[in-house]
């Protein structure tokens, strides 16, 4: 439901001064908040086709804490910084080496998917395995950048257009509540640390942590500089249809996935760079609002979701749960990437511009 006095009116946050949280009773500040902690992890392990349909429930109990805590986290301390989405993507590349090299430590555990459906994949995961550190370059592109567009990016799109335009910049918790945020995410990777189905008994080499340490740290320092936070005069020049900002994304999606070993890897990497040097460069000109950044942000999901159907669960699934998990998805993305749409369509102030 609409929140805020008046849906035509808008208020940016000055660019590199610290915001406040919304003034508004808690209940309505905690709705998207909650959204946020479910979507996350749905968005994460579901939309693609990683789990049937009868755990789905588990995996946002389980599961949710942390990502789901992980997207608040990352939200909330960029529009509290007055910052935009360049720092919410450093920021969620810093979560995705995080919580594949240091959290389950996927990223360095040769074994991880030997247990699932998935563990054909390890040869051509060893294609491209990186001298000295024994972790493939192929599988942290895959990784991190997954949690970059499924965990973090897409469900905070989503959700921001949900919201009047007025709220949509804002912070939506205070201090108290960003530290009860920041306990629960703790809690919940020290849950999946801890656990056997989680990290599965496997400790990286000291090398190996220390690498994803650093790697993390420069990565948040990286989206904390003030430059993120003085965007630049915007450019009178004409900005493409939204949906063809999302095209892109599919089609480089789509593109990373062609080559495997160190070839594929290149090409997805440069494909990568690629699209997010030209959205960067179409976010600066006039006339780039928030249904160019909705429809960016969720290609990557409305792509997973669509080859959900041929992809297997984790674990072994009666076709039945299999198929009904991926019409869930398909409904649920479909419900969600519509009524953002049509909620932007519907509100007066859709053109204005999106940091």
């Amino acid at each position: 439901m609409p929140t805020g006095p008046d849906p035509g009116t808008v208020d940016h946050p000055a660019a590199g001064r610290p915001v406040a949280a919304d003034r508004l009773p808690l209940r309505r500040r905690l709705l998207p908040v909650i959204a946020l902690l479910l979507l996350a992890p749905w968005a994460a392990e579901c939309s693609w086709g990683g789990f049937a349909i009868d755990d789905f429930l588990p995996v946002l109990i389980f599961l949710g804490p942390m990502y789901g805590g992980a997207a608040i986290l990352i939200r909330e301390a960029a529009r509290h910084l007055g910052a935009g989405w360049p720092t919410i993507v450093l920021l969620a590349a810093a979560f995705g080496v995080l919580q594949a090299g240091l959290v389950d430590q996927s990223l360095f555990n040769p074994h991880y998917l030997d247990d699932t459906q998935y563990a054909d994949t390890r040869a051509a995961a060893e294609a491209s395995l990186v001298p000295g550190l024994a972790f493939s370059l192929r599988q942290a592109f895959d990784f991190v950048g997954n949690h970059i567009v499924l965990t973090i990016c897409a469900p905070i799109v989503l959700i921001e257009s949900f919201l009047w335009p007025q709220r949509r910049l804002r912070p939506w918790l205070g201090r108290p509540g960003l530290a009860v945020i920041g306990v629960v995410y703790l809690l919940g990777s020290l849950l999946v640390f801890s656990d056997s189905s989680g990290r599965k008994d496997f400790l990286a080499s000291p090398i190996q942590l220390a690498f994803a340490a650093v790697v993390t740290l420069a990565l948040v320092a990286t989206a904390l500089l003030p430059r993120w936070r003085h965007p630049q005069p915007r450019r009178a020049r004409r900005v493409p249809n939204p949906l063809g900002v999302g095209l892109l994304v599919v089609v480089v999606r789509m593109g990373a996935d062609l080559t495997p070993g160190w070839v594929g890897v290149t090409i997805a990497l440069t494909l990568a760079a690629a699209a997010g040097t030209l959205v960067a460069y179409w976010s600066s000109r006039e006339g780039w609002g928030q249904r160019h950044v909705l429809a960016a942000g969720t290609a990557g999901l409305v792509t997973a979701a669509a080859f959900a159907y041929l992809v297997p669960p984790y674990s072994p699934a009666s076709p039945a749960a299999a198929l009904a998990g991926d019409v869930a998805v398909t409904v649920v993305t479909v419900v969600l990437v519509g009524g953002a749409w049509w909620r932007l369509r519907a509100s007066p102030a859709a053109h204005v511009a999106a940091r």
